[in-house]
């Protein structure tokens, strides 16, 4: 998303006199909210159309185009219902229509009519109905409370009935209330939701995946990476679950496709959800990323796809049921790595110290704010003081479950069984359990669909031997009196999966499931064991839970006190609703000698062909059509050749995969999936220099479809 360079001019005095080396490539401003278009400067920047054209409360506007799509964003590219978004976005539900039979994710999947679009499981879409402004209605049900596990609590009881009550008054949609700032400011969405899905359109892998982990997060780039979806829903216009007879949805907007392409320097803009930032944090929540989460987790996510690759190397079966967690570790723990190269690189944490420490000097020199704010920046470093003493347990906890699939599938099930336990008589039990079976099986037959027990027993040991090791605050009692070391933790995790009836999904879903008193009666080792952890994390969470509330009256403190130190209003953190952002195409100089232009073309792909990695493997039929010059109406004259991906200065993040490029006129002219490695540290801070973002160009993507795949009615459909 765009920042606005409109540093005040004091702060900028103040940065310069302090000698901050990233004042003037640090701005605050960002991802813009529907709400704050008119203080973007779209006009000026460039934008052709009106700003109404983008979006108009009670109007058709581009937003109405836009849908999210599982953890990314789609726009939709005809009237009925064609979605265009990410191959990497619609990964998952690939995998899942996936056989070593068709692999749909090897060689691509291309539907000649309606009739032989296949289901996405596990993909529905979001579109933004409308939103309100509901800060005023949650902080007043707080203002007299200083608890903070009462305010916390407060908070989420007043938004619950907020959301009950905005769904009540329209039962055809889901409201959601996002913390746009926390503990300042909120924002009630209301969303249409749409179940059936469909995969359309998907690249073979060596197209959608070119380059692979070696080229993820790296430019030049030259990977086709986006796929095409459809919506479904009721004869009757309503959202229903996957049926044959269901029918496409007809949005209220489709983007028009603009086969032409953008030239260097042409205004660009993006609509999208993306989804965490985190730019208006002290310096103490930078230190706890650089010394704790990052590293943490990206080591452990790096082990983790060690032991899956292993287990998949030669069963196809095994490995297509592995891939998407592989694929979703692999990029998470390259944007880590990238964010500690880059945090490190600029110093972030420095220049943050700094304007903490001007921020504090300013509110001493203020009586009026001295009160109120005097101890705030104080009180912010005790908080994490405390916070930083157990960092890792904390970390261990939020990730042992997803490490481990059967202790996942333990914990569902003792969820269940203790809240059946608690029920006063065997027919109150029967029916918590009637009533929540069937959801139960649903959430554990997904888990199973990526076991694998190799795996799961070699990470299970290596999170049990990260606990065994955590010393003072990190430790958890239920690891501790196992009194385990790295290698009894390996021998340990792999005797109790072995010996665990939960490794059979069939014996689980058909018997213990069968009726609530077989649920009641089963007993396992991973049971017991979950049990225990449950009760230390259940310690844990009530302390969470206290911080929590303790960090929302902080960190609302703390932005608004620096508002009026910078003497603006800031625009808020991405948080997963729609945002805009703008900028122009545009290369870069990651090094001294060294500058990257803004597209790459298909000459790029036939030499990275030629080094002989496995990941820069391609389709013949490109070649073919290249050596030929058979460009078609998709050559770009200047290159001449077709353009691949393309680079520009606007801020994304996770989320913003997917995101329509658009051009001046609001015409689609690519899709967004990536950005350059120095750019992964934009979650914390955008630099003008170095923050680029990485597209795949609607001219290949035609040129694809038309030359190579020979999906020939998905451009009659978008009108090409």
């Amino acid at each position: 998303m765009k920042f606005i360079h409109h540093t005040t001019i004091a702060l900028a005095l103040l940065l310069s006199a302090t000698n901050i080396p990233y004042a003037n490539a640090n701005p605050d401003e960002g991802m813009y909210p529907l709400s704050e278009l008119n203080r973007a400067g779209l006009k000026k920047a460039g934008l052709k159309i009106s700003e109404k054209d983008i979006y108009n409360p009670g109007q058709v506007g581009l937003v109405d185009a836009l849908v999210q799509v599982s953890g990314c964003t789609g726009s939709f590219v005809s009237n009925r219902g064609l979605i265009i978004t990410n191959h990497h976005c619609a990964f998952s539900a690939v995998q899942l229509a996936s056989t070593a039979i068709n692999n749909y994710l090897k060689n691509g999947f291309v539907a000649q009519n309606q009739e032989q679009e296949i289901e996405a499981k596990g993909l529905k879409i979001r579109i933004t109905d409308s939103y309100e402004d509901v800060s005023v209605k949650i902080l007043n049900s707080v203002a007299n409370i200083s608890d903070p596990v009462e305010r916390i609590n407060t908070i989420k009881r007043k938004q619950e009935e907020l959301v009950k009550q905005a769904e009540k008054e329209d039962p055809t949609i889901k409201a959601e209330v996002s913390e746009m700032f926390i503990g300042k400011s909120y924002v009630l969405f209301r969303y249409k939701t749409i179940e059936d899905v469909r995969l359309v359109y998907i690249p073979r892998q060596n197209i959608g995946e070119f380059g692979g982990e070696t080229d993820n997060w790296v430019w030049p780039r030259h990977t086709g990476d986006y796929s095409f979806l459809r919506a479904y829903v009721g004869k009757d216009g309503k959202s229903a679950p996957y049926s044959k007879d269901n029918v496409p949805y007809q949005p209220k907007k489709h983007l028009k496709v603009n086969p032409n392409g953008v030239k260097e320097n042409d205004f660009t803009f993006i609509l999208g959800y993306p989804g965490k930032t985190f730019r208006h944090r002290p310096a103490q929540y930078i230190k706890y990323q650089q010394d704790y989460l990052l590293p943490y987790v990206s080591n452990l996510y790096d082990f983790q796809n060690k032991q899956m690759e292993e287990a998949g190397k030669d069963n196809t079966d095994i490995a297509l049921s592995l891939a998407t967690r592989i694929k979703r570790n692999a990029n998470v723990l390259k944007n880590y790595r990238g964010k500690l190269k880059g945090l490190r690189g600029i110093d972030l944490l420095s220049t943050k110290k700094q304007e903490d420490e001007a921020l504090a000097a300013f509110i001493l020199s203020k009586p009026e704010l001295k009160g109120k704010y005097g101890n705030l920046l104080n009180d912010i470093a005790a908080y994490y003081q405390v916070s930083d003493q157990d960092a890792l347990k904390e970390l261990w906890i939020n990730n042992i479950y997803n490490s481990t699939s059967l202790l996942k599938v333990a914990r569902d099930l003792n969820t269940l069984k203790v809240a059946m336990g608690k029920e006063r008589s065997s027919h109150a039990a029967k029916q918590l359990f009637d009533y929540n079976v069937e959801q139960l099986k649903k959430s554990i037959q997904e888990t199973y669909e990526s076991y694998n027990k190799q795996a799961d027993q070699r990470i299970f040991g290596r999170m049990l031997a990260d606990a065994a090791a955590f010393q003072g605050k990190n430790q958890l009692e239920s690891i501790q009196k196992l009194q385990l070391n790295g290698e009894t933790a390996n021998t340990y995790a792999t005797q109790l999966i072995n010996s665990s009836k939960l490794a059979d999904q069939n014996y689980i879903l058909n018997t213990v499931l069968a009726n609530a008193n077989a649920l009641s009666q089963f007993d396992d080792k991973l049971l017991s064991f979950q049990n225990e952890l449950d009760n230390d994390i259940v310690i844990f969470a009530a302390e969470q839970k206290r911080r929590e509330g303790v960090l929302n009256k902080l960190m609302g403190d703390y932005v608004a006190v620096k508002e009026i130190f910078q003497a603006k209003n800031f625009i808020p953190d991405a948080n997963s609703t729609l945002r805009l952002t703008y900028g122009h195409i545009k290369g870069y100089a990651p090094a001294d000698a060294t500058y990257m232009k803004p597209f790459t073309t298909i000459e790029g792909i036939i030499q990275k062909g030629n080094l002989g990695l496995s990941d820069f493997d391609y389709p013949q039929e490109i070649k073919t059509a290249y050596l030929n010059k058979n460009f078609g109406p998709y050559l770009k004259k200047d290159l001449g050749s077709v353009p691949v991906n393309i680079l520009y200065d606007m801020d994304t993040t996770g989320g913003n995969s997917g995101s329509p490029i658009m051009n001046a006129n609001g015409e689609l002219i690519g899709v967004n999936f990536d950005r350059a490695y120095d750019a992964t540290i934009n979650d914390f801070a955008w630099n003008e220099s170095y923050s680029r973002s990485i597209g795949v160009d609607i001219r290949y993507v035609l040129w694809v479809a038309d030359k190579i795949d020979n999906a020939h009615f998905i451009l009659k459909e978008m009108g090409i």
